[in-house]
């Protein structure tokens, strides 16, 4: 049990079900350790998912999902804009201007939807392919950079200001998987001369107590990722040349040539 204060507008339980190395949930722990929230943690086993992850979420039938006295919610994202509107007196994640909550929002969607899986696909490939990925997360990074140092980011310490925020949850969270992958691949993505401000950002955010409570050791997810790896090239190579998984350690990763089994294509990953 985490310990945490209770809400007393919100007295009813928080239950999280989650997996140890997804960074989805990870999203979600890390933001209830910092509004201060008491929850329930339960460890899912994605490869003999539980009867009831099946029924609180069966349209995606994936963790992360939080149940609020008894009613469930799936998807992080959607669970930490939940947190913020039902605990808002607790230490707020988005940012109180409508215009900055809508950017933060933006951002995270990049994240996801670009960053996440350009990083995934490095992991999941080799050769031709995986230098095209790696560009990729460059370029993606590169506009990340670019907010930093002359968006709306400029002169922030993290992406929410003097503390970490909304989108410095969703992108941290997938972001220490950088540095694994480099070791698991060889493959340098994040170079501190190319992208001094995020680099700082990272070292920032992962000095965070709440933020080290929630990272599991990097021993052990540095084995994870190896056993991933080998699995995912394993796969690709079995599909044929330019096959690689759904999801991976760290990063969603491309559209699949070819489908891996559902305990693979359960791994979640983002960025």
């Amino acid at each position: 049990m985490e310990k945490a204060t209770e809400n007393a507008k919100n007295p009813a339980p928080l239950k999280l079900l989650g997996s140890w190395a997804s960074s989805y949930t990870h999203r979600v722990q890390l933001a209830l350790r910092l509004k201060g929230l008491e929850f329930e943690y339960k460890e899912e086993d994605l490869g003999s998912k539980s009867e009831e992850l099946l029924r609180l979420n069966p349209v995606h039938k994936k963790v992360p999902v939080l149940v609020h006295g008894g009613r469930a919610l799936p998807e992080s994202v959607v669970i930490l804009q939940y947190l913020d509107d039902a605990w808002p007196e607790t230490r707020p994640l988005l940012p109180a201007d409508a215009f900055d909550r809508a950017l933060a929002r933006f951002w995270c969607h990049f994240a996801d939807d670009k960053l996440g899986p350009a990083v995934g696909a490095v992991f999941a490939s080799t050769g031709e392919e995986q230098e095209a990925a790696v560009r990729q997360v460059h370029e993606n990074l590169a506009l990340l950079e670019a907010e930093l140092r002359d968006g709306a980011f400029r002169g922030r310490r993290f992406f929410g200001g003097d503390e970490v925020g909304f989108l410095d949850v969703v992108l941290g969270c997938g972001s220490y998987w950088l540095a694994v992958f480099e070791e698991v691949t060889g493959v340098r993505l994040v170079d501190a001369d190319a992208f001094p401000l995020f680099h700082a950002w990272l070292r920032e955010f992962e000095a965070l107590d709440e933020v080290r409570e929630t990272i599991p050791a990097v021993d052990r997810l540095l084995e994870y990722a190896r056993g991933v790896r080998h699995m995912l090239l394993g796969l690709a190579g079995g599909a044929g040349a330019g096959g690689d998984a759904t999801e991976a350690p760290a990063a969603t990763a491309a559209p699949p040539a070819a489908a891996p089994p559902a305990a693979a294509t359960d791994i979640a990953v983002d960025i």
